[in-house]
């Protein structure tokens, strides 16, 4: 699995630069839109996925069926990508790579993937309050992924990356669920950075 990490790693950085010299910003997120729909295609479709992945397929014959599946669905440059990966027996990496390239996407933006677990869904409130406070203790634009989780019994989880914080005991679920109930972001950013100081890193 790190082999392919590293793999998928070099290949993302590779379309991320070529990316950036096509079109800067804007064909980065273009580029980074169009793969992630590649994927969930793969995710949706298994008998699709297989054919992808499979070393039994000829790399012509999967070129010719590539072409005529993307062409003029995704941009030239997505497209021989892809063509790439499958040449050099590299389309099981696609998920991983796509990935790899989230990550450069959100770091060359200043962003960061935050997964945020309450016991009942967030409202807009709510999460607007969280998403601030998570902007002021991590200095990059948190961009947040809310789950529900009743086991938690009415506090919060975040993880950030690999760090988990648990927000879900005693004082500090109190204080955070007071800072949420009043809409107090900056109070909010202070729940988040105490449990950022007392959790394992």
């Amino acid at each position: 699995m790190a082999h392919a990490d590293t793999v998928a790693r070099v290949y993302a950085q590779s379309l991320f630069e070529l990316a950036q010299d096509a079109g800067g910003r804007e064909k980065i997120l273009e580029v980074a839109d169009e793969l992630e729909q590649v994927v969930e295609l793969t995710r949706g479709d298994q008998r699709f996925a297989a054919f992808l992945d499979s070393p039994v397929v000829d790399a012509q014959r999967r070129a010719v069926a590539m072409r005529s599946i993307f062409e003029n669905r995704v941009t030239d440059l997505v497209l021989r990508f892809m063509l790439v990966l499958n040449t050099n027996g590299r389309l099981g990496h696609l998920d991983a790579v796509h990935s790899a390239l989230v990550d450069l996407v959100h770091e060359a933006m200043g962003q960061v993937e935050v997964d945020v677990w309450t016991a009942t869904p967030m409202d807009d409130a709510t999460c607007d309050a969280v998403t601030t406070g998570l902007k002021n203790v991590l200095g990059k634009d948190p961009v947040v992924h809310a789950w529900t989780d009743p086991s938690i019994l009415g506090g919060l989880k975040i993880r950030v990356g690999d760090k988990l914080v648990d927000g879900t005991v005693a004082a500090r679920l109190r204080q955070l669920e007071t800072s949420i109930r009043t809409g107090a972001a900056h109070r909010i950013a202070a729940s988040v950075d105490s449990f950022s100081e007392g959790s394992p890193s």
